[in-house]
């Protein structure tokens, strides 16, 4: 960001472009796959079993069922909320705010990535 004023600092992830928001949706890897890679976080993708550190559901972990590049938000399996008929539905969660445990590693350039 190129303003220290936290709202300009809103206004730019609000307005930016979808090539600069896949780097909002990254999340931090576990001690292991942190040590197997040398790195910290990575880009969450659809298939990626995450667990949730933080709110009412964390400790849950489930795959990755959808990734929405727009509202900056993931869905994970087993993280629901019921609707006031009864119904459940997907609970959105911020990438930051899960963990990555086992990676979707079944696109050849994705592990070019992590090796890198």
């Amino acid at each position: 960001m190129t303003s220290a004023q936290p709202r300009k600092q809103r206004r730019e992830r609000a307005k930016a472009p979808l090539h600069r928001r896949q780097k909002f949706l990254r999340a931090p890897l576990s001690r292991e796959l942190g040590g197997k890679y040398s790195k910290r976080n990575a880009r969450v993708v659809k298939g990626d079993t995450v667990k949730v550190m933080r709110g009412d559901h964390a400790g849950t972990e489930g795959k990755v069922q959808s990734v929405d590049l727009r509202r900056g938000v993931i869905t994970v399996d087993g993280v629901t909320v019921k609707k006031a008929d009864d119904s459940e539905v997907a609970r959105p969660i911020r990438p930051s705010n899960v963990q990555i445990t086992k990676l979707y590693l079944k696109d050849r350039r994705r592990e070019e990535c992590l090796k890198r």
